[in-house]
């Protein structure tokens, strides 16, 4: 499979919808940061690491959905970024199987792109 790497904090979805597409799992968790934290759903304690990034899209692979995201902020200081977008996933038949709103910290990674530090996929989660 083709190795992607995200230039800009704003790529880093596009190279997991890619990832998606092509049913590579690996490719989709080399998007994350080793020490991760995804917040899916924002109501439950967060996934962690690579083995959360795993998690949370494999159930996904047998779709092989595409992952639209507009990201509408995107603000970089040195190797950590903050993102906010607006995203869809939909299925080959054009479907949309959901939609939301994101926030989310990028951080260089060691191959020299950028990856998921932090991810809110419906926003960040309240305090309780």
């Amino acid at each position: 499979m083709t190795q992607r790497i995200a230039h800009q904090p704003r790529e880093i979805a596009d190279c997991v919808s890619a990832y998606l597409q092509e049913g590579d799992l690996d490719g989709i968790t080399s998007m994350f940061h080793p020490d991760c934290q995804i917040f899916f759903p924002p109501d439950q304690p967060p996934l962690t690491g690579l083995e959360g990034a795993r998690k949370t899209f494999e159930g996904f692979l047998d779709i092989r959905p595409q992952i639209k995201s507009e990201v509408f902020s995107e603000v970089i200081n040195g190797d950590v970024a903050m993102l906010r977008a607006n995203w869809s996933v939909i299925a080959p038949d054009g479907t949309v199987l959901a939609e939301g709103q994101s926030t989310e910290v990028a951080k260089k990674l060691e191959s020299g792109g950028w990856g998921y530090l932090i991810d809110c996929p419906n926003g960040p989660p309240s305090l309780t």
